[in-house]
């Protein structure tokens, strides 16, 4: 399944037969051909024991199957998109961020507190992200959304990265995130910035970070 970029905004997904891909529903803009949209309950390779997984967590952003034989064009709120391709390395990404992505991957959810402990939940309390976040591991292709545009930084065991949580998009390699305070705690009272905190993300592998801080 390919994804191209209409333009910073849109893309547009060739189906052919056989293939299958998943969107967010109502993301289809546009189609060409023989081309069928159907609700899914489980979305993509995690099966039922995914979707139940998705459901306790939080993680249950409605999605529909597409199938056929034709071109679709995606788009959600006017929102940049962005294409990130998978050669075998597990995307972790919001599930409220994913626009569409090949039914190839296989979606999963991982507890926030695995990857950097008791900081892990601090992170999606104080981030308003969520405890858990959604996974794609496998080869092929998603469409993620984000305000503004996208930076894609990576991450080196020699030159972690620090990112404001709340320009935090999506991240994808052996990647551990802690949460730590920018500032000292007495310099903290009084301030609701979400400057306030930092992410730093350590290992091997690639962040992507939105150019606004506002949330979809």
């Amino acid at each position: 399944m390919a994804f191209r970029a209409v333009n910073s905004r849109i893309v547009q997904a060739e189906v052919l037969p056989g293939q299958r891909l998943f969107s967010q529903r109502g993301a289809m803009l546009a189609y060409q051909g023989e081309v069928s949209f159907t609700p899914s309950i489980t979305g993509g390779q995690g099966g039922v024991l995914g979707m139940i997984g998705r459901r306790i967590a939080n993680e249950a952003t409605p999605l529909m199957a597409v199938e056929g034989h034709g071109t679709v064009m995606f788009g959600h709120g006017g929102h940049h998109v962005q294409v990130i391709e998978l050669s075998g390395e597990t995307l972790y990404v919001e599930s409220d961020r994913l626009l569409a992505f090949d039914g190839s991957l296989r979606q999963g959810t991982m507890f926030m507190g695995s990857q950097g402990g008791v900081m892990g939940v601090v992170r999606g309390q104080a981030t308003g992200q969520g405890l858990f976040t959604t996974t794609l591991n496998g080869h092929g292709a998603a469409a993620v959304l984000a305000h503004g545009g996208f930076v894609e930084l990576p991450i080196t065991p020699q030159r972690p990265v620090h990112v404001d949580p709340q320009a935090y998009v999506a991240h994808r390699g052996e990647v551990r995130n802690r949460l730590s305070a920018a500032l000292g705690w007495r310099e903290l009272v009084g301030r609701g910035s979400g400057e306030a905190f930092r992410l730093e993300l350590s290992g091997n592998g690639t962040v992507y970070v939105q150019a606004s801080e506002e949330k979809l």
